[in-house]
């Protein structure tokens, strides 16, 4: 008889590194009708976007805190080794928001030919 051996529960928590945290934290709120922490000191450093009650995305500034991966933001082209998306219900309506925000898209929306059906 074997036994089963339970899993631990892992979530991503992604951070990522922004220029403007207030104005980050604004526009993924209105891009994906997340909810951002309630007022804080720390807020111009640090926001942790949620979905649900869930985390998405947590945004900490360029240059604070001695992060040694957050540092110096010019040393390379914004998004440089980064992807970064979100599976929601509503995609058309996220991306007609996303053009209201006057958001540069570099590729329409399309299926990913190697994402299985």
């Amino acid at each position: 008889m074997s036994s089963a051996v339970q899993k631990s529960i892992v979530q991503a928590q992604p951070l990522i590194a922004v220029r403007n945290v207030r104005a980050s934290s604004r526009w993924y709120a209105e891009l994906l009708g997340a909810d951002s922490l309630p007022e804080h000191s720390h807020r111009d450093v640090y926001d942790r976007m949620s979905s649900s009650g869930h985390l998405i995305l947590q945004l900490h500034a360029w240059d604070e805190e001695n992060h040694p991966n957050l540092v110096n933001a010019n040393a390379a082209p914004p998004g440089h080794g980064v992807l970064l998306w979100f599976q929601v219900d509503d995609f058309d309506s996220v991306v007609e928001r996303a053009r209201a925000l006057r958001t540069e898209i570099i590729e329409e929306p399309h299926v990913n030919p190697g994402s299985p059906t």
